[in-house]
């Protein structure tokens, strides 16, 4: 038997109230909430999104601070292919892809695993790409106060893909980039290295 339980735990005022306008809403739709394949889809439907915008309760610089440690290392650090899933605030549609992160230490180095941590926080709240991007690379700048820090995120967002335009190949790349970064030859290293595949 398994010594290790990953356990949710919701607070129980808040899906209460969200329950009851996932009921209201698919009465509105026309649908019935009480027949079968619905009775527990308004609670289902509360937890989700509670769990899909949880990164309104979470502090990114804290997670960054929490494993920062000296370290001389001064030459490019990149994080690629960070799974990205968020809420597009226009339609509360999902938008999906990858993130690619970089930085330049400048005395200190981050524990990796919290840089797709703060991808995540940022990313589970209800965004624009754009601002997405600006807010995990000014979380990174501002707290590691690396030399540079650059990011490049992909996405296909269901928006447009599942109305609207209805264009199913659709993706959108963002930015963004300081310090270091602003150099050409930087730059362009840090994009010929989340484009290449080095295995």
């Amino acid at each position: 038997m398994s010594k290790y339980r990953k356990v949710e735990q919701f607070e129980e005022e808040p899906i209460s109230e969200i329950k009851s306008l996932y009921t209201t809403m698919l009465k509105r739709i026309g649908e019935d909430p009480a027949r079968d394949g619905l009775v527990k889809t308004p609670e289902r439907a509360a937890k989700a999104i509670q769990f899909l915008t949880h990164g309104y309760d979470m502090d990114p610089a804290k997670v960054l601070k929490s494993a920062m440690f000296e370290e001389p290392y001064s030459e490019m650090v990149i994080v690629k292919d960070i799974e990205v899933y968020s809420l597009c605030e226009h339609h509360l549609l999902p938008f999906f892809g990858k993130a690619h992160v970089a930085y330049i230490p400048n005395g200190h180095i981050v524990g990796l695993s919290k840089i797709p941590r703060v991808v995540d926080i940022f990313a589970r709240r209800l965004q624009v790409q754009e601002r997405l991007t600006h807010e995990i690379l000014n979380c990174i700048d501002e707290t590691l106060k690396p030399m540079g820090c650059a990011i490049v995120i992909e996405a296909a967002h269901m928006c447009m893909m599942m109305r609207g335009v209805q264009k199913q190949n659709s993706k959108t790349t963002t930015s963004a980039f300081t310090g270091q970064f602003n150099k050409v030859e930087t730059r362009n290293e840090f994009l010929q290295l989340i484009s290449s595949d080095l295995s």
